[in-house]
C-alpha cells in the first residue's frame, strides 16, 4: 500500500485492514489494532494487534502493510460533559494520540519507581497484591538474591502492571510484547506476549537466560561467567519421577523462591490469561524435565496450590514452545491427575484455559474417559454399566469436567428413562488412531510421592 501517512496521521486506536503474512495459507488483510506508533531511523513503525487473533501475533509493521483506504479512528477518545449533563465524547485527534502517549510515559516512569530497593539488597518492599483480590501462583516476582548485581542488570523484575484476565484493566504497557528474544540453553524463544523483566532488558536483542537455574542475563559473556558459578544441573527440589529420560521435580515455591519467580517470569512470556503477583509461598511447581549427558533441561510445568479449597489441581501449566506438538503437554496434565489420585481426590485446572490449554485438556479427557468406555466389558450378557462418579473416582477427573466432555463427544442419549452411552463407530476408529500416536504415558510404578497436609503446617 502506498504510504498516506504524510497527509493523516496514525494514532493508538485507529483501525484499518493489515497485511499479515502467512507461512501456512496466503497472506490476509484482517482488520487491526494500532496499540503503539515509534520511530526508527526515519521510518515509522506500528504496533498492531489482529482483531480476531490471538495476541502472540501481535507484530510490528511498517507503513507498508497498513491498507490506509480503510483507517478507522478511535469512536471514543476522552468523556466530556455534554448540555444535559450527560458524557459525550470528544473526537479523536493526532495531538490526542500524542498526549495519552506522554501520559503513558510518565505512567511508566511512575509504575517503575515505585519498587524500592535499597542498595544492599536485603530489604525489598513488594508491591502488595490489591486488597481483596486472590493471590495467584502462576507468575512471580523477586527477592533478595534473585539476581547478581555483577550482571549488571537490576536485581528485581519490574513492578509494571499485575496482570488480570479481565480486558478492561489491560493496560497499553502490558498489552505489547516486551522481550525481542530468550536464549535458554540449545533453543532461541521468540516471546508471544509481555512478561515483567526489568525494563532495562527490554531493548536487548536477546535476553540469556540460565537453563538450569533460570537466572536472566544481559550477555552472552554474563551468562558464561555465570554458569562457571552455578552448580545446578537439574531444576532444584526433589525429583519424583523418572522413566527413561523424562524426570519431575517437585519445587516448593517457599523453599525455592528465586527459582520459582524465575520460572514464573519465563512462563509469563508464553501465558496470557493469568494474573501476576510475587508471592510464590502458597505454590508447588512441578518441572518436567529431559534428561541427557549435561544435565535435565526444562521441557514444561505446572503450578498448583498447597492449598484449594476448589479442587483445583492446577494453576498454571506450559509446555516450553520448542518442545509443543510432540505429546508432553498431555503427560503434563496426566501426570497431574495422577497426583491427584495418590491425593485420593477428584482436580480441574484453574479457570480460564488458554485456548492451547482448553484444547490439550479436552483432547486428553476425551481420551481418557473413551479408554475406561471401551474397556467396560458386559455384565451377563447386559449392556456394561457405570456412572458419572464411578468415571470420576477411576480418574480423579472432577464430574463437572467427566460431563462437560460426554456432551462435548455427544455421547450422550436419552433412551427408555434412563441416559445411555452410545459409542459410534466414528468415535472408536477416532480414539483408536489417537491412542496409536499417544506413546509418552505416566507409568503410575515409577512415581515417588507423598502428599502433605498443608493445612497442619501453619504457614506453609
Amino acid at each position: 500500500m502506498a504510504d498516506n501517512s504524510s497527509s493523516v496521521e496514525i494514532v493508538e486506536g485507529c483501525r484499518l485492514p493489515v497485511l499479515r503474512k502467512n507461512q501456512e495459507h496466503e497472506d490476509e488483510w484482517p482488520l487491526a489494532e494500532i496499540l503503539s506508533v515509534k520511530e526508527v531511523s526515519g521510518r515509522k513503525l506500528y504496533y498492531v494487534h489482529y482483531i480476531d487473533f490471538n495476541k502472540r501475533l501481535d507484530e510490528w509493521v511498517t507503513t507498508e502493510r497498513l491498507d490506509m483506504k480503510k483507517l478507522q479512528f478511535p469512536k471514543k477518545d476522552a468523556k466530556t460533559p455534554t448540555k444535559n449533563g450527560l458524557s459525550g465524547s470528544r473526537p479523536s485527534s493526532p495531538e490526542g494520540g500524542r498526549e495519552r502517549e506522554r501520559e503513558r510515559e510518565r505512567e511508566r516512569e511512575r509504575t517503575t519507581q515505585a519498587a524500592v530497593f535499597p542498595q544492599n539488597g536485603n530489604a525489598r518492599r513488594l508491591i502488595p497484591a490489591p486488597p481483596g483480590r486472590k493471590r495467584k501462583a502462576n507468575c512471580g516476582g523477586t527477592d533478595e538474591d534473585s539476581q547478581d548485581s555483577s550482571d549488571g542488570i537490576p536485581s528485581a523484575p519490574r513492578m509494571t502492571g499485575s496482570l488480570v484476565s479481565d480486558r478492561s484493566h489491560d493496560d497499553i504497557v502490558t498489552r505489547m510484547k516486551n522481550i525481542e528474544c530468550i536464549e535458554l540453553g540449545r533453543h532461541r524463544l521468540k516471546p508471544w506476549y509481555f512478561s515483567p523483566y526489568p525494563q532495562e532488558l527490554t531493548s536487548l536483542p536477546i535476553l540469556y537466560l540460565c537453563e538450569f537455574c533460570l537466572k536472566y542475563l544481559k550477555s552472552l559473556k554474563c551468562l558464561q561467567r555465570h554458569l562457571t558459578k552455578c552448580n545446578l544441573r537439574h531444576p532444584p527440589g526433589n525429583e519424583i519421577y523418572r522413566k527413561g529420560t523424562i524426570s519431575f521435580f517437585e519445587i516448593d515455591g517457599r523453599k525455592n523462591k528465586n527459582y520459582s519467580q524465575n520460572l514464573c517470569l519465563l512462563a509469563k512470556c508464553f501465558l496470557d490469561h493469568k494474573t501476576l503477583y510475587y508471592d510464590t509461598d502458597p505454590f508447588l511447581f512441578y518441572v518436567m524435565t529431559e534428561y541427557d549427558s549435561k544435565g535435565f533441561h526444562i521441557v514444561g510445568y505446572f503450578s498448583k496450590e498447597k492449598e484449594s479449597t476448589e479442587d483445583y489441581n492446577v494453576a498454571c501449566i506450559l509446555t516450553l514452545p520448542p518442545y509443543q506438538r510432540r505429546g508432553y503437554g498431555k503427560l503434563l496434565i496426566e501426570f497431574s491427575y495422577e497426583l491427584s489420585k495418590v491425593e485420593g481426590k477428584t482436580g480441574t485446572p484453574e479457570k480460564p484455559l488458554s485456548d492451547l490449554g482448553l484444547l490439550s485438556y479436552r483432547s486428553y479427557w476425551s481420551q481418557t474417559i473413551l479408554e475406561i468406555l471401551m474397556d467396560l466389558k458386559p455384565d451377563n450378557g447386559e449392556r456394561p454399566q457405570i456412572t458419572i462418579n464411578e468415571i470420576s473416582e477411576i480418574t480423579s477427573v472432577k464430574k463437572e469436567d467427566v460431563i462437560s466432555t460426554l456432551q462435548y463427544l455427544n455421547l450422550i442419549n436419552y433412551y427408555k428413562g434412563q441416559y445411555i452411552l452410545t459409542l459410534s463407530e466414528d468415535i472408536v476408529e477416532g480414539h483408536e488412531r489417537a491412542m496409536q500416536k499417544r506413546h509418552l504415558r505416566i507409568d503410575p510404578k515409577c512415581l515417588h510421592f507423598t502428599p502433605k497436609d498443608w493445612s497442619k503446617r501453619g504457614k506453609w
